[in-house]
């Protein structure tokens, strides 16, 4: 079987996700939807399972992966920090079937000795987005699901899963609740509240500054994380300083790939600020 391989990275929830997550009205005025919610599959670090919904009329499927670590266990963001395994997904190639798209809730940064994870010590679930030509016709999509689960050493969790996504009378309740709590807990787009207002790299592109607009009423630093080159991520902030509703600081950046060209790249970066959490990207030119 063909698959494709799929790196979830961020995104940003959608006016039609939303439209088609309210359960009330829409979901029960639907004729035919069948969601797929897969059996459990675990190790001794925890579980996964996927969950789907129904094609909307465009074609488009809303999904997700559902991760629960056991108490004391881990698993990790899309960028995992010193150590770890992020987060991948295989789907298996159909005719008339795309991938668009995966999502990360706000992780946290756990630290263990001196190393510094970022992900979750607490279930999570990863949205997802894909796209069928014919929302009508039976598919049977194949999927596999790998992760890392980390206590004191870290356990690859791979399993393999089908879904069967077919028009039958049904009202996909339980499932439409699942992912529409999971797009809440999504990051916030930037808004004229909370935003990067100011970047550059400084000091002969050893450091990254930044310049922040925070929500009203934070007085604590922000914790700031910022993903570059696959597997390369800053989350240690020196000289910060706040100006009423501005927050600057600098980001060192460490040693980057070898020959590694910033023109034309674009980072990721994600502000946590209180009970709020902003991300965007950086654009260099």
């Amino acid at each position: 079987m063909k698959m494709t391989v799929i790196r979830m990275f961020p995104t940003r929830a959608s006016a039609t996700l939303a439209a088609c997550l309210v359960v009330a009205g829409a979901l029960a005025a639907a004729p035919f939807c069948h969601a797929e919610m897969t059996p459990w599959a675990s190790n001794e670090g925890g579980r996964m399972r996927i969950v789907a919904m129904p094609p909307e009329p465009d074609g488009t499927v809303h999904g997700a992966l559902q991760i629960e670590p056991k108490p004391g266990w881990i698993t990790y963001w899309k960028e995992p920090g010193d150590a770890g395994i992020p987060p991948h997904v295989m789907f298996s190639k159909a005719d008339g079937v795309t991938f668009n798209s995966f999502a990360f809730p706000v992780p946290k940064r756990i630290d263990n000795g001196k190393l510094r994870d970022i992900g979750y010590d607490q279930p999570v679930t990863l949205p997802f987005e894909l796209k069928v030509q014919d929302p009508l016709k039976p598919l049977n999509l194949g999927a596999s699901a790998f992760i890392g689960l980390c206590r004191n050493i870290c356990i690859p969790f791979q399993a393999e899963f089908s879904l069967a996504l077919a028009p039958v009378n049904a009202t996909p309740v339980e499932e439409a609740m699942i992912l529409n709590t999971a797009m809440s807990r999504l990051p916030e787009a930037p808004s004229d509240d909370f935003a990067v207002t100011h970047y550059a790299m400084t000091h002969g592109r050893d450091r990254l500054s930044l310049t922040l607009k925070l929500p009203a009423a934070i007085t604590k630093p922000p914790q700031v994380i910022v993903t570059g080159p696959e597997g390369h991520v800053l989350f240690d902030g020196i000289n910060g300083r706040q100006d009423g509703d501005g927050y600057s600081l600098d980001m060192p950046v460490g040693k980057l790939p070898k020959n590694y060209d910033i023109k034309g790249k674009r980072w990721g970066i994600l502000v946590i600020a209180g009970n709020r959490a902003m991300e965007t990207s950086l654009a260099f030119e």
